[in-house]
């Protein structure tokens, strides 16, 4: 997972500077971190993806080798 700096002790001085009480402060804080925690980055989607793309591949080869198919029986049909 991603890994984001993040400088709790001041974003806890800011939120009390302006009028949370210090559990607020570092509930709020706590909050921010565990959802950063929980982001996905380009590497672990890249990393998710690979798999659909290489069958995706196998996929378009797949098609390309039908339609050959298919238009060899309509060229042998009406051209014979």
């Amino acid at each position: 997972m991603a890994i984001i700096t993040f400088d709790t002790d001041t974003a806890i001085q800011k939120l009390i500077a302006s009028g949370y009480v210090d559990d607020q402060a570092r509930a709020i804080v706590r909050t921010v971190v565990d959802a950063q925690a929980a982001l996905a980055t380009k590497d672990d989607l890249e990393l998710a993806l690979a798999p659909l793309k290489t069958e995706a591949a196998v996929l378009k080869w797949m098609m390309g080798v039908l339609l050959a198919m298919n238009l060899s029986l309509v060229i042998k049909t009406f051209f014979p």
